[in-house]
């Protein structure tokens, strides 16, 4: 029994040696310098932004209408900015948190988007403060915006 099993993998390993192993695939590269130049992409397919943290401001004591006006405000305002390719992605936050939302703005410096985050109605009423950061991510986000109108039914 012991002679069997020792014969079985000694066949085995000679077996797995005398395979020849399948050489890698070739990558096989979809890359679109067209497009890459359009995003303005890297080497990396990567692309300079900055992501912008939206807090709880200091002001608090608006009224709910006030505070209505205000969020149509700033509805449009991100509308605008999206329109403008400033702004590529943008959303709230959905847990009870300070942190409220997010964007990203299509822009290489902090004082560009400080700027662009400046025009914003509930930044200037101190509804929301804004915390930026330059973010280094895929060029392809330019292409959101776009994409987002292809499946979007309603609008804000």
């Amino acid at each position: 029994m012991k002679k069997n099993l020792t014969a079985i993998l000694l066949l085995a390993s000679f077996a797995s040696f005398s395979q020849s192993k399948s050489p890698p695939r070739e990558f096989h590269s979809i890359y679109d310098s067209i497009l890459a130049k359009k995003l303005k992409a890297d080497d990396y397919g990567m692309h300079k932004y900055v992501m912008c943290f939206l807090r709880t401001g200091p002001n608090k004591s608006l009224s709910v209408d006030s505070s209505k006006k205000v969020q149509a405000a700033h509805l449009k305002n991100i509308k605008k900015l999206a329109d403008e390719g400033k702004l590529v992605v943008a959303g709230p936050f959905i847990d009870e948190t300070e942190l409220e939302g997010i964007f990203i703005f299509n822009v290489p410096t902090i004082e560009e988007a400080q700027a662009l985050t400046n025009t914003d109605p509930a930044v200037k009423a101190g509804i929301l403060i804004m915390e930026l950061h330059p973010w280094y991510s895929s060029a392809a986000l330019i292409e959101v915006p776009m994409l987002h109108k292809k499946i979007q039914k309603k609008s804000f």
